[in-house]
């Protein structure tokens, strides 16, 4: 499977996703997926997480889906999740992560959530997305926002980043809300680069 967008393309994560992975969740683009979490990943605790989860995908019992996020170059520059699903509610939740500094505020990230609300409510046939993020992540908040997404929630004080407690911010889509992929490009007036 392969969605095609405008800047970027969803894929299967495949090893060389994998092989970034330690990079990515050392590095600054998870202070920001872990809502301030400064953790150290050893290669082996990544190893073993990959593992974890291709043994899960293998039983076919996993309720999340992965997609890997590349460039129309085919530079591997993040990775997109939709978890939590469940089939009779129709919902799932959204995850993301640019993990190549070099990519944030370019549009790599909005092109990458448009694709996947396409994929959600017009492939799996969901009814509803949403995803969280803590107050201080400023690019989401207004990614969201400029998308269509609706705050529904606020956790006050959830998340401690740099000494300092942020409150955490529930997003939602419906499938009703959503134009459709081609209306929400023109919308946002996203241009492929040069």
């Amino acid at each position: 499977m392969r969605l095609e967008g405008l800047l970027v393309d969803l894929v299967p994560i495949d090893k060389r996703f994998d092989e970034l992975e330690h990079k990515w969740e050392n590095g600054e683009a998870a202070f920001w997926g872990d809502a301030g979490g400064r953790n150290f990943f050893s290669h082996a605790s990544v190893e073993a997480h990959q593992k974890e989860r291709a043994e899960e995908r293998a039983k076919g019992g996993t309720t999340w889906v992965g997609l890997g996020i590349q460039t129309k170059a085919g530079q591997p520059i993040g990775v997109f999740f939709l978890g939590n699903m469940n089939p009779y509610h129709r919902t799932a939740m959204f995850g993301a992560q640019i993990g190549e500094p070099d990519y944030w505020g370019g549009g790599y990230g909005t092109d990458a959530l448009l694709l996947a609300a396409d994929y959600a409510f017009n492939w799996l046939d969901l009814r509803k997305v949403w995803l969280g993020t803590m107050r201080l992540n400023v690019r989401v908040i207004r990614q969201m926002e400029k998308v269509g997404f609706t705050l529904e929630g606020t956790q006050r004080g959830m998340f401690l980043a740099e000494g300092v407690w942020y409150d955490h911010l529930m997003y939602g889509m419906l499938a009703d809300d959503w134009p459709g992929y081609a209306a929400m490009i023109d919308k946002l007036g996203l241009k492929v680069r040069p």
